[in-house]
């Protein structure tokens, strides 16, 4: 079975607030399989458009990705990075060769 990947790119207005929203995304995250792959870091936009933050978060399939994303804990902490944070959040599911 494929692994699935929640890719994100936004840009961060509060940097303060957005600590609380990874604080209140850790315990969802740890129940749905989430391992960071990418988590900010140095980018160059060599194509296109992007904000500055880019995330990749590895999850153990696209059906645990969808589930994290639905959970009521995970769209509590949510409410967070929306108040603080404009981007795009793309759940993909991975390629299986």
């Amino acid at each position: 079975m494929p692994k699935a990947y929640w890719i994100a790119n936004n840009i961060v207005h509060d940097a303060e607030t957005y600590e609380k929203y990874k604080a209140a995304n850790a315990a969802p995250f740890a129940r749905h399989g989430a391992r960071f792959v990418i988590r900010g870091g140095q980018q160059k936009v060599v194509e296109g458009t992007a904000h500055p933050r880019s995330v990749v978060i590895e999850f153990p399939s696209y059906a645990a990705a969808l589930a994290c994303y639905e959970d009521p804990e995970y769209q509590a902490a949510k409410a967070i990075r929306e108040e603080v944070s404009d981007g795009t959040v793309i759940i993909v599911e991975g390629y299986d060769a």
